[in-house]
């Protein structure tokens, strides 16, 4: 099968290679999935599951990109909950092989059905981005009714979803970004946008919940906006500043079937729309990952057609 590999830990994204892999073998829970398309972060060649498992043994070439939508093919032995030839979407482990191949091995848990009316380049856009969104607001933010929330990067991949999935629980919402981002992401559901490049941060007031993306001295600033008994939530970096009166919460992202569900029901029924920004080949890789310009939404691999 072809797939993108990296091997060379120094070389970056000029390390990115097309090339012939083996197929793919099913363990235990796992299942094999034709990959149609798939998601990536452009930092993750920096993480070290991109480059060793589990034990911290070398495993490349290993293969990035860690959303998938596509075709169950295969099960692996005590697999359950999913059948060959099911649509399906997810989230493929940080210590394996990613999505950028056109077949690739995951547990079944991190997985869940995609309805029949949902686009695979577009359910690739969701598991990480999606389920990052979801537990900032609401496993560590706690997000409900009423309260105001802080989403910075509020046009990015992860940011656009915490808009939507935030306005649909009744907060208020107050989204952050350049200029150029203002119409977008009004137009996503946010009350309040404020350009971090020529409007003050401290001039948002109290908020019950931040969210940030970005890391930082807008991190570190942030913290003195939350009120008291709020939290502040980031992905960008361990937190080394906390509210007076609050929590810090850093996360890393992890796979969860009921979520996904959730969060394609609200695809499905147009509650929640992914900003997709380009949508590249396979071959075209390497470029999708340090592309020459700055691309205003996600951007898809298409590894295989319907």
């Amino acid at each position: 099968m072809r797939a993108i590999t990296v091997q060379d830990r120094d070389a970056g994204v000029g390390g990115l290679t097309l090339t012939d892999l083996a197929h793919p073998h099913a363990a235990e829970n796992d299942v094999i999935v034709r990959v149609h398309a798939a998601g990536f972060t452009p930092g993750e060649l920096t993480w070290p599951g991109t480059w060793t498992d589990r034990a911290g043994r070398d495993r490349t070439p290993s293969v990035p990109g860690h959303e998938l939508s596509g075709v169950v093919t295969e099960l692996g032995y005590g697999t359950t909950g999913l059948t060959v030839g099911q649509r399906v979407f997810g989230l493929a482990d940080w210590s394996r092989d990613g999505a950028l191949a056109e077949y690739t091995a995951v547990e079944a848990r991190n997985l869940a059905p995609l309805p029949a009316d949902v686009d695979h380049v577009t359910a690739a856009a969701l598991p990480v981005s999606g389920l990052t969104a979801w537990q900032a607001l609401f496993d560590h933010g706690r997000l409900t009714t009423g309260q105001t929330v802080l989403v910075h990067g509020a046009a990015g991949g992860v940011g656009s979803l915490a808009v939507q999935l935030a306005r649909e629980v009744g907060a208020r919402v107050i989204g952050t970004g350049r200029a150029a981002d203002r119409e977008t992401v009004i137009g996503l559901g946010a009350d309040v946008f404020v350009d971090l490049q020529a409007e003050r941060l401290e001039d948002i007031g109290e908020v019950d919940l931040v969210f940030d993306v970005i890391g930082g001295d807008i991190l570190e600033r942030s913290a003195a906006l939350v009120r008291a008994g709020g939290t502040l939530v980031t992905i960008a970096e361990p937190v080394t500043v906390r509210p007076a009166d609050g929590r810090a919460v850093f996360f890393v992202v992890t796979a969860d079937r009921a979520q996904l569900v959730e969060l394609a029901a609200r695809l499905r029924d147009g509650r929640l729309k992914p900003v997709i920004g380009s949508v590249r080949p396979l071959a075209e890789t390497a470029d999708a990952f340090a592309p020459r310009k700055r691309v205003h939404g996600k951007t898809i691999i298409r590894v295989g057609e319907d």
